[in-house]
């Protein structure tokens, strides 16, 4: 039913079913929500392979929380996000970073991590120690997971990401970039190689599946609404959870 729909919209594009390697439970975007976390971690069907398509801080009140969750579970696939990216870069170079990831969320997550007394508007002083204070909490343990997190997963004919995919680009040939920022012809352009991108970043009032794309974010730190695709052959099928 998707392949003959979406055919009529877009001639010359082949859209079979997303079909991954095995099934698939992939999770949109956490920022920072716990328990909402824990629900959706509780309702995944046994025997999918769950992935979490990053931006798991900023802006909810949980992000410690929610990191030392994640990578105490080796059973779980987690992408990098955007959000990691500017958490990693202000650990980098506070100074140069600090101020577009505080603007961020980033005043959340370091309050999360029990550092306080920041604000948005902070002195290079202030800053270095800000970013001193993070290191200690967060441990070299925790600061090594983020910075392996992949920025990709291909399965079958499904490639998952943050944000989006060059829809001209092969999946091994995407900018890094380009998948925890997005790509200016991401929504307009269909892909013509039949994969399936899964993604989060942009918030949508309801999740979806169209035109090749799935996606998954609906802004769960201010909606109350977590949202999950499992993928196992057939059309995909859709999770939420609400506080």
């Amino acid at each position: 039913m998707l392949s003959s729909l979406f055919n009529r919209f877009w001639p010359g594009a082949r859209f079979a079913d997303p079909a991954p390697a095995v099934p698939l439970c992939v999770i949109g975007d956490v920022h920072g929500c716990l328990e909402l976390l824990e629900h959706m971690l509780a309702q995944v069907p046994r025997g999918h392979r769950i992935v979490l398509a990053g931006d798991y801080t900023d802006r909810g009140e949980h992000s410690a929380e929610v990191l030392r969750c994640l990578s105490a579970r080796p059973d779980l696939t987690c992408l990098m996000g955007n959000h990691e990216a500017m958490l990693l870069d202000f650990l980098r170079d506070p100074v140069r970073a600090g101020g577009v990831w505080l603007r961020n969320g980033g005043l959340q997550t370091l309050a999360s991590f029990g550092i306080c007394g920041v604000r948005p508007q902070m002195t290079a002083a202030e800053l270095r120690d800000c970013r001193g204070q993070l290191q200690a909490a967060m441990g070299e343990g925790l600061i090594a997971w983020v910075a392996g997190l992949k920025t990709s997963v291909l399965s079958g004919n499904v490639l998952m990401v943050h944000a989006g995919a060059d829809p001209r680009a092969a999946p091994d040939a995407q900018p890094e970039e380009v998948l925890m920022w997005g790509h200016p012809e991401f929504f307009r352009t269909p892909r013509r190689d039949g994969i399936w991108v899964v993604h989060g970043h942009t918030i949508v009032s309801r999740p979806a599946a169209e035109q090749g794309r799935i996606a998954i974010d609906t802004g769960a730190y201010a909606s109350g609404v977590l949202s999950a695709v499992c993928l196992d052959g057939g059309a995909p099928r859709f999770l939420q959870v609400r506080l």
